[in-house]
């Protein structure tokens, strides 16, 4: 909800007021406040939709741009509710009494002045930019329609050029002309309608430029507290979306694609049904002009591995060590959990001579030193490990770590990102990597790991690799357990681009997790937060378990079963159910 500066005044004796749904209200500099769940009230500027280089949208939303992190929204201009007071710019004052005795008659009158006007900025400061970048002033009425949730397009990845703005009409022609077969579906953008195409799209028939390429890599994986994904599947936008009715899919579709490329009509066909089985879930595999690819699982896998912009050396090769001359490892484990990397190295039959662990959660030290009988050295805080430090606990073998994804994932829409907040300790986890790397001359095979979440910025990701010098491999856990979690792992680690494949111990759906007597409703769960209410799945938010005719949510055993973990690993200082979720997720 935008609580605004202004109120707009309906009155038959002025005609300079303007409806706002008509495209002119709320002009560029104007200030609001957002509210989100969870959050404080947070400042935002009304601007041009040519300042993100981005296409226009109807008529009614605005494009908002909130300080702090720079990042845009569309926004109705509908959903605006009460005004901010406006106030007047004081004079100076001599003393304190002046300026309380003129506060108290600003009061007394009203706080004047009043008025949809009364906290506008003055017109020569109302295109703050237009100096800066003159091409985006070029059309005057384009700073009151915003354009959909789309990313910049460049004309070259190497150097930074004009922007490449894209009307959102020009979609609809373009389309249009693959009707009437006078223009190829490939050729074109099938999200915003570029014609400078770089890829084809990995679930449909049609192309994907570049700007919209970096939109589905941080999108794709993006899900909002209903468990479903934050934007449409084939646009990453849509201001509104069909949630697929079919439990065990998490995708969305905006309206404006499904009717313009599915056909008129479609989305409300859609909206009739109950359940409505999206596009990527039913039988058919073409829609009208929407067709799915019959190999789009390994496209998307193919989509997600081969993104990168950045060109590094291959990892080196260390050469094989015959059996009899292995000896123990020693491992260094940052932001270490429930030492879950301890449990997998000894199920992969690794000996492990020792196991330095990094770790600040009181309730997961516990559960690492009782489970493991004291073989964990746990050294505490992350930044206080020294190079020093690692020089007399080492050499290591091999460093593994993933640092918190709070202040990276979009999800969070008061992320801070990689250079603030928690953001910064994946630096900590670069400097230790570095300090515990072989010196020159040192020959020994060294293995590290680095993992964190998929929906996190383009920039962020580039700039993890840049540090790391290797471009990220995109795995899901879906393939090898119940859940679904995406997750990017950066490494030296030999085959990490191999396809996952299940073996015959792993539980692949929800049902193999459950005890006796318990019938899942899913075959696989969603990510399952610290929020008490995700692990509610579905767009009716249904509890995942049905027993004795009620629903039920996943007991402790269950959920250890679900992460992968053995029985009863966390129940050593976690009795309460919401504190072994928190604990599994470490």
């Amino acid at each position: 909800i935008i609580y605004h500066h202004y109120r707009h005044i309906k009155s038959n004796a002025s005609s300079s007021q303007t409806d706002p749904s008509d495209g002119r209200g709320f002009g560029i500099g104007v200030l609001v406040f957002g509210k989100l769940r969870g959050f404080s009230w947070w400042p935002g500027r009304i601007v041009s939709w040519l300042m993100s280089g981005r296409s226009r949208a109807a008529d009614g939303t605005r494009w908002v741009m909130w300080f702090g992190d720079g990042k845009f929204s569309v926004v109705a201009s509908v959903r605006a509710g009460r005004p901010i007071p406006s106030c007047d710019a004081s004079d100076d004052a001599d003393g304190v009494e002046i300026q309380t005795r003129q506060i108290i008659e600003w009061a007394m009158n009203g706080f004047p002045p009043k008025g949809p006007q009364s906290l506008e900025p003055p017109e020569e400061e109302r295109n703050p930019y237009k100096e800066v970048y003159p091409e985006m002033w070029v059309e005057p009425e384009a700073a009151y329609t915003p354009p959909p949730a789309k990313k910049p397009r460049k004309n070259s990845a190497e150097k930074a050029k004009i922007r490449e703005v894209i009307d959102e009409g020009t979609r609809e022609r373009l389309i249009c002309e693959v009707k009437k077969k006078t223009r190829n579906i490939d050729d074109i953008c099938i999200s915003c309608g570029s014609l400078n195409v770089s890829l084809e799209h990995p679930l449909f028939g049609g192309a994907m430029c570049q700007g919209c390429k970096n939109s589905f890599l941080e999108c794709a994986y993006q899900y909002d507290d209903d468990g479903y994904q934050s934007y449409c599947t084939i646009c990453c936008g849509g201001r509104e979306v069909l949630m697929c009715g079919n439990n065990n899919c998490c995708r969305c579709f905006c309206v404006e694609c499904v009717d313009l490329l599915v056909g008129p009509g479609s989305a409300a066909t859609a909206i009739k049904e109950d359940p409505w089985n999206c596009f990527m879930c039913g039988p058919r595999s073409s829609f009208g002009l929407l067709r799915r690819r019959d190999d789009w699982p390994s496209r998307l896998q193919h989509f997600f591995a081969n993104n990168h912009e950045q060109d590094f050396e291959p990892a080196k090769l260390y050469p094989p060590v015959s059996a009899e001359k292995r000896k123990p490892i020693r491992v260094l484990s940052l932001f270490d959990g429930i030492a879950t990397g301890l449990l997998v190295l000894k199920d992969l039959g690794m000996q492990v001579d020792k196991y330095v662990a990094s770790e600040v959660c009181e309730d997961s030290i516990t559960v690492g030193m009782v489970r493991h009988e004291g073989r964990i050295m746990y050294v505490g805080d992350v930044r206080n490990v020294t190079r020093k430090l690692i020089e007399e606990w080492g050499p290591f073998d091999l460093v593994i770590g993933g640092s918190p994804c709070n202040d990276l994932s979009i999800v969070n829409p008061a992320r801070k990102g990689l250079f603030e907040g928690t953001g910064r300790l994946f630096f900590e986890f670069y400097r230790l990597l570095h300090e515990a790397r072989p010196k020159t001359g040192d020959a020994r095979p060294f293995y590290w790991l680095f993992e964190n979440v998929v929906a996190m910025g383009v920039s962020d990701k580039r700039d993890i690799s840049r540090f790391l010098e290797c471009n990220p491999v995109m795995i899901d856990a879906k393939e090898v357990s119940a859940a679904h979690r995406a997750r990017y792992f950066w490494g030296n680690l030999p085959g990490m681009s191999r396809p996952l494949t299940a073996m015959m111990n792993d539980r692949l759906d929800l049902q193999d997790c459950l005890e006796h007597g318990r019938t899942a409703k899913f075959e696989k769960l969603r990510t399952i937060t610290t929020r008490s209410n995700s692990v509610k799945q579905g767009k009716d938010e249904h509890f995942p378990v049905f027993m004795d005719n009620k629903e039920d949510i996943l007991w402790c055993t269950e959920m250890e079963r679900y992460g992968s973990l053995c029985l009863h690993v966390c129940s050593v200082c976690a009795p309460a159910c919401n504190l072994h979720v928190i604990l599994i997720l470490h």
